[in-house]
C-alpha cells in the first residue's frame, strides 16, 4: 500500500475533517441548498462537492475554503494561522531574547 499524508492523518485530525464536512452539509442545508446548487456555486463537480461533506482530506484547500466563503462564512481560513494570533511562536520568540543589551561604545574624538 502506498504511504500518503492522507493515510498519516491523525486520528483527531480526520475527526476534525469529518465533522468540518458534516457543518458544512448542515450549513448548506439550513440554507436549503442542494448539492447540485453549491458544486455549481463552488464551481466544482458534483462528486468534489460531496467529498466536502464527507470531510474528504484530499480535497483541495481552495474547494474548502470556496465553499465557506458561498455558505456566507466570509474568508476565514486567513485566520486560522494569522500570526497575531500565534501565541506559541511568540513565546518561542520571547524566549529567544537575548537576556541582556551590550550599550555600544562611541568612538572617542581625535
Amino acid at each position: 500500500m502506498r504511504i500518503t499524508a492522507t493515510t498519516r492523518l491523525a486520528p483527531s485530525v480526520r475527526r476534525s475533517l469529518t465533522k468540518f464536512g458534516r457543518d458544512i452539509r448542515a450549513a448548506r442545508i439550513r440554507r436549503r441548498l442542494t448539492v447540485r446548487m453549491m458544486a455549481e456555486r463552488v464551481g466544482v463537480a458534483l462528486e468534489t462537492y460531496r467529498r466536502v461533506e464527507r470531510g474528504d482530506p484530499g480535497t483541495s484547500v481552495a474547494t474548502y475554503a470556496s465553499v465557506l466563503f458561498v455558505l456566507g462564512f466570509g474568508t476565514p481560513l486567513a485566520e486560522v494561522a494569522d500570526v497575531t494570533r500565534d501565541q506559541q511562536g511568540q513565546m518561542l520568540d520571547d524566549a529567544r531574547l537575548p537576556k541582556r543589551v551590550r550599550a555600544h561604545r562611541e568612538a572617542k574624538p581625535l
